[in-house]
């Protein structure tokens, strides 16, 4: 029987040193198989040492069920990994804001390793209760970690919502369109009671049995003629799997004070123009009229 699974996303973290391959693909795709969407809201810059929020948006439609390990219908749960740039972390308890903590309630984060803490899990949850998930993050400090400076960073979500089609072990779950291994016509159909074992007689005289997990529905019959990859099931699968990425600035506080210096100069240069062009007129008029 296929083991249960419901948006794991440390199965991640037990099979992968990290949660983003190189060529940008973040690990949970390698599982759940079908493409949803994720939406990742960060301010656009940030102060060194401040707390802010990163919403992780995983949105599906709150009436799907998915099929379950033992093929009755559940609701779907969500997980989500966020990668926040280097030296990024969940801020400690008594530094989040109380607005924020009310946002955030009772989500427990899990760092993905001891070193790398600005990798953060969180799920399963329930995803009739998190349709957003609220990280509060604490920015680093680069006048006390010289590791960190200031500029542009990337930040990296993935979002997940119902099972997987694909265990980490390589095996298929039962959340999967089953398909014919052989050509040929369907000689029986066993109904066990575990799922149905689906037997194709072939052109050769052989016959191959197809092993159907409970779960997805039956679009064939005995004495239908199938070709070699046809579906012999529906396709169950109504979660699936988002990333997306946003940009985040760690903004220098001495570099805003540079700029406001710098416009209220030029502010006061243009009135100090104006007040002496003024004055250039007054003298201009008062020469005219003698």
């Amino acid at each position: 029987m296929p083991q249960a699974a419901n948006a794991y996303p440390f199965w991640a973290q037990e099979n992968y040193d990290s949660p983003r391959e190189a060529t940008g693909k973040i690990v949970c795709a390698n599982c759940h198989l079908g493409a949803k969407n994720t939406v990742l809201e960060v301010p656009q810059s940030v102060l060194p040492d401040t707390v802010f929020k990163a919403v992780v948006k995983v949105p599906y439609d709150l009436d799907s069920q998915q099929v379950l390990g033992d093929g009755s219908k559940g609701g779907l749960n969500v997980g989500a990994v966020l990668m926040l740039p280097d030296g990024f972390k969940i801020a400690p308890e008594d530094r989040i804001p109380e607005e924020i903590k009310e946002e955030v309630g009772i989500t427990y984060f899990m760092p993905y390793s001891e070193e790398e803490p600005n990798i953060v899990l969180v799920g399963p949850v329930p995803g009739e209760q998190y349709q957003e998930i609220v990280f509060p993050v604490l920015s680093p400090d680069p006048a006390t970690d010289k590791k960190i400076h200031f500029g542009k960073n990337l930040v990296f979500v993935g979002g997940n919502r119902g099972r997987g089609q694909v265990y980490p072990t390589g095996m298929a779950s039962n959340n999967v369109q089953y398909n014919a291994s052989e050509a040929g016509t369907i000689s029986s159909i066993e109904e066990t009671g575990s799922g149905y074992n689906v037997t194709i007689s072939t052109a050769d005289g052989s016959s191959v049995t197809d092993e159907i997990a409970p779960g997805a529905t039956l679009v064939v019959s005995q004495g239908d003629t199938v070709e070699a990859g046809a579906p012999l099931t529906t396709n169950p699968n109504v979660g699936g799997f988002g990333q997306t990425e946003r940009e985040l600035v760690l903004q220098n506080p001495n570099r805003i004070k540079g700029l406001i210096a710098f416009l209220i100069a030029i502010s006061l240069s243009q009135i100090l123009l104006v007040l002496k062009k003024k004055q250039v007129e007054r003298v201009q008029a008062a020469e005219m009229s003698f």
